[in-house]
């Protein structure tokens, strides 16, 4: 068994604290925030702090890649009048209206927590340039599985671009684009979500829909590999479409807290031909209590 020291436990729960956040930026609850701001219905200058505690899991697709449990998920938020930090997405709103939120944003890219382990040294990722494989090197190469474990370290990627949010009734249409603006993987990504904010007596309900673009060179980054990381040379990716859903439910107990259940699926298929993937789609589950401070 190996002895975990204080310092190894600080930056797991570092590394677990960024992973949450990532989460977060993802969640529905963000990006309806985000787009409410301009109507009113977030109060300025104002932290929001909040935190969740259950049961829960993000499954890794990844081949030797462990599943993260979810126990302790923090929330924080802070929205001025223009400027606003959102659960690790830092943005300002350069224009506002009561329909049309158009917003400068930076987060750090997700995908990095498909290579975290509970050990924190092991923040994995990968280290790729585009090739051709032709089809009998993909079925040679899928049957080959390549663990996250034997690859290149990665480093985090911080994202940058724009958003779009369309607001109308309790529907918000949302578009973004992002480009990696710290020259890790070059590449870019962006996404078109439809989501909808619907009260059942006291149950709240926020359904999304969507998909995200993922350039070559992201996708190469993260999911290809090397000559140093496989027999076969280097492997390739190339773009993908990854369509997701996700709920998020909330049922009131008191001011400040109610239950809480978040439920997330991410298709992966389109990047699926890279021999580190095991499965082909990552599920985010949680069910718990929020306490909003």
């Amino acid at each position: 068994m190996k002895t975990i020291t204080i310092n190894n436990w600080v930056m797991m729960c570092i590394l677990i604290f960024i992973s949450m956040n990532q989460v977060c930026a993802e969640d529905s609850t963000r990006t309806e925030r985000e787009s409410r701001s301009a109507s009113q219905e977030v109060e300025a200058n104002k932290w929001y702090l909040g935190v969740n505690t259950g049961a829960g899991v993000i499954t890794n697709p990844l081949h030797g890649g462990d599943n993260l449990p979810l126990i302790l998920l923090p929330e924080i938020a802070y929205y001025g009048e223009k400027w606003f930090f959102d659960n690790g997405r830092l943005g300002y709103a350069f224009h506002e209206t009561s329909s049309h939120v158009f917003n400068v944003v930076a987060e750090f890219n997700p995908e990095t927590r498909f290579f975290i382990d509970f050990h924190p040294s092991n923040v994995f990722a990968l280290q790729t340039s585009s090739s051709f494989v032709n089809s009998t090197e993909k079925n040679e190469l899928n049957a080959e599985r390549i663990s996250v474990n034997d690859i290149s370290k990665r480093r985090w990627a911080l994202d940058a671009g724009l958003s779009y949010h369309y607001i109308h009734n309790n529907h918000i249409f949302s578009l973004q684009a992002l480009a990696d603006v710290s020259n890790v993987y070059k590449g870019t990504r962006s996404a078109v979500q439809w989501q909808t904010l619907q009260q059942i007596g006291q149950l709240e309900l926020t359904p999304s829909l969507g998909v995200w673009y993922k350039s070559a060179k992201l996708n190469d980054y993260f999911y290809g590999l090397s000559a140093k990381e496989t027999l076969h040379g280097k492997i390739g990716v190339g773009s993908s479409w990854q369509p997701y859903a996700k709920i998020d439910a909330r049922w009131p107990l008191s001011e400040g807290n109610s239950l809480r259940f978040h439920l997330a699926y991410y298709d992966y298929s389109g990047v699926d031909d890279s021999p580190l993937f095991e499965h082909t789609y990552s599920m985010t589950a949680f069910i718990g209590f929020n306490h909003i401070f």
